[in-house]
Order: C-alpha cells, then structure tokens, then sequence
C-alpha cells in the first residue's frame, strides 16, 4: 500500500518532475490528504479518517476537525510539526509541497495574473468538521493583520450534504451583532473574560445551517461556526481573534483572543472593539448580503451533468475566491472548461479525471494516500478536463475552488439560484 511514509522527500529538480506530471495527467498534480488539528476544539469525526487517528499529532496537540486542500499555507498552530498545512504532490514514488512547486514553476502552475499578483497561490480550501459550535470570533483584515506579518483571511462556507448525514450538536451559526448593539456592550464581553462566560452571544443572532447552501464572509465581522461539516474556500492566512470566552463550558484562552494583535494592543480593549467593522456586524440584514445557494454555470442537465456556482459574490468589489460543485451521472463523461487553475477534491462517488483514477474513499489513515484530491493548472484547466463516472448507480461529485478574480462573470450574492 502507498503511503507518506513510503515517498522519498525531494527538493531539487521539480521543475522537470511537474513537467513530467503534467505531460502525463494533462495539466493535473495528484495531492496527499493535509491533516490539521485544533487543540480548543472537538472533532466532529466526518472527515472519513480512521477513528484511531483523530489524535495522530498527539492528544495534547488535540484532535484533527481540519483537512486542508492545494494548500500552500503554514497552519498557525502552537507545537506545530514544520509542514502542518502543506499540501504534498504525490509523484511516482516521491513527493514534494505545492508549496515548493508553486515556488519553483509559478506562473505555469497558477498562471500569470496571479503569480503576477501574488508571488504564490494565495488561497486554499478545508473541511472544517466539529462535534459542536466554535467559539464567536473574526479574521483581521489584511491592514490589520499587516501589522503583525501576516494577511488577512476573508473566508466562505459550503455544507456538502456527503459529510453532513447528521448535523452533531449545533447545526447553527452566529453572525455578527444584533442591530443596535453598541461598542460598549461589547467592551464590557471583553471586561469579563475571567468571569466564565462574558456573554457576546446574547448580543449576536443564529441562522440555522442547511447541507447545500453556504455563506460568504468577510474579515471583521464575526461569527461562531456552527456544527456542519464545512467545505472552506478561503484567503491563505490563519489570523482569527476569538471573543467568546467559554463554549460548551469549555474556556477559551484569552491568548486566542489577541493571537494575531500587536503585544501593545492586547489589553488594549478599545483597540480590541475597533477591529471589529461594525457597520458589516450590525447590518439588519446581514443574510440577504451573505447567505449563498448552489446556482447553476449552464443547464447541462440533460446531458447527464450539472456544475453548479456554490461559492460567488464579492467582498468590498473585490473577488477573492470561488468555487463550484461538478456532479456526473453514472456512466456520463464530460470535458470541463475553466478559466484558472484550482483545486479539487472528490466528495462521491467514483471515475477519472483526465484518465487519472478519481475516487470518494469510505475510510483513511493518517498516512494513507488517496485518489480524491487533485491540483489542476491554469492551463490545464483552459484546455479542458475530462470527467467520467465509471459507476453504474451512483453520480459523480467534486468540488473545485479557484483564486482571487478568475471567474469576474460569476454571480452575485442575491442571483436567483437554479
């Protein structure tokens, strides 16, 4: 059986090896599972990994609720092991980070606008699977983030319904603060973090999540998870500031609220308060400029597929990522077109993708390399990738996100779903 630990580590030559690879996939890079854990939170054990392996890291790391695709960003955790959210190229018998071949190949893996851009691959996706709701909080804003080295994270949600057969503790999310809340109210949440629970969400409103639906959300603005199974097309950053002091009648460490904040401001609560945007926290409604449902790109559905925009809208004019839901029906092959490169991950079902074998697995080991996850170039994905679903019963269904303003005709948040 393949597995990480059988691969030989390379640094050097990666131009010729991604060439090779590309040369015989058609524009595609095979991808290892990415495991990252989260010491403050519960795994809400949908991920498909081996239940003696929710704490591979060590207990003390805590348990893995995070898997992370085409990433080429560190995870910001304490303790954490040197390539903790990296994604690993398989290839042959070797392997090599996206990271390292993003570096090496640029523009012929990205394209030109965003290495251009960006110097890198500027955005990664996860499954973010919790037992119960995370802790109310925000992601800085990159001025904000600036400030300590770092970038800031806007990020989007997606509930794929294959990893939310149950819904665990708290199929709900709170988004930011009741209409009227003021400054004051919060500092005085800020004041009593020691005091068990400060009570930042009696001042914030839940939506109740629904698998097949997803929500758009910029930095600042905050928001406590709730417990779906979520699909995360995001900003390559790990910057967040919790606010919620206690959650389930766990306590959240105050270190968690100033993390990414310049020592100087960490019990400077004014300065704390005013990250936060209040016009986007306050907004009376909030869902109708966030809230996302899966619309069609073309009907195609007679022809036995349907890709669908699942992740669209701007934050502030700006683009930042998409992503789509492609689903085959048993026995269809079909050629996809887009317009940047992406990352893709199998969600059902089983085929090939370009020739390359493409499969849903039922149960992973930590080590274990997988035929679900793959990287496909600009190039590649301008040419066409070919899609079958060698199945007779069962349809299909990948999820590709892609970079910052690669699809400008995508749709609006508020466009009329199909």
């Amino acid at each position: 059986m393949n597995t990480t630990r059988s691969l030989e580590t390379v640094t050097s030559n990666l131009k010729a090896k991604v060439a090779a690879e590309l040369a015989r996939t058609g524009g595609l890079l095979h991808l290892a599972p990415c495991w990252v854990p989260r010491s403050f939170l519960q795994p809400g054990l949908r991920l498909k990994l081996h239940g003696d392996d929710i704490y591979a890291y060590g207990a003390d790391r805590g348990g893995i609720d995070e898997r992370w695709f085409a990433s080429t960003t560190e995870a910001a955790n304490q303790g954490r092991v040197p390539d903790e959210g990296l994604s690993y190229v398989v290839a042959g018998r070797e392997r090599f980070t996206l990271r390292q071949a993003v570096a090496e190949c640029g523009a012929e893996l990205i394209g030109q606008a965003i290495w251009g851009a960006y110097g890198r691959w500027p955005v990664y996706s996860k499954f973010f699977d919790n037992l119960g709701p995370i802790p109310h909080h925000m992601h800085q804003s990159f001025e904000q983030a600036r400030l300590v080295g770092r970038e800031g994270k806007p990020e989007s949600y997606y509930f794929p319904p294959q990893h939310n057969s149950v819904g665990n503790h708290f199929p709900y999310t709170f988004f930011g603060l009741e209409p009227g809340t003021t400054k004051a109210q919060v500092r005085t949440c800020l004041e009593n973090w020691n005091r068990g629970d400060n009570g930042i969400l009696d001042l914030s409103r839940a939506y109740h999540l629904k698998p097949g639906t997803g929500w758009l959300v910029g930095p600042r603005i905050l928001h406590a998870p709730g417990s779906l199974c979520t699909y995360e097309p995001q900003w390559g950053s790990d910057v967040f500031g919790m606010y919620q002091s206690l959650v389930e009648g766990r306590p959240v460490s105050r270190e968690l609220l100033t993390k990414d904040v310049p020592s100087e401001y960490h019990h400077d609560l004014d300065y704390l308060v005013e990250q936060l945007d209040w016009p986007a926290n306050v907004e009376p409604n909030f869902k109708d400029h966030h809230y996302l449902e899966p619309i069609l790109v073309a009907d195609t559905r007679a022809e036995g597929f349907a890709d669908r925009w699942i992740v669209y809208g701007r934050l502030e004019g700006r683009q930042y990522f998409t992503a789509k839901e492609l689903t085959v029906d048993p026995g269809v092959k079909c050629r996809i077109q887009d317009q940047g490169a992406y990352g893709l991950v199998c969600v059902q079902g089983r085929g090939t993708i370009n020739g390359q074998p493409l499969n849903s697995p039922t149960l992973i080991r930590f080590h274990e390399i997988t035929e679900d996850e793959y990287f496909c170039t600009e190039r590649g994905a301008q040419a066409g990738v070919t899609f079958e679903n060698t199945s007779k019963n069962e349809p299909l269904v990948c999820l590709r996100y892609f970079g910052p303003e690669v699809n400008p005709a995508a749709p609006a948040i508020g466009a009329q779903p199909a």
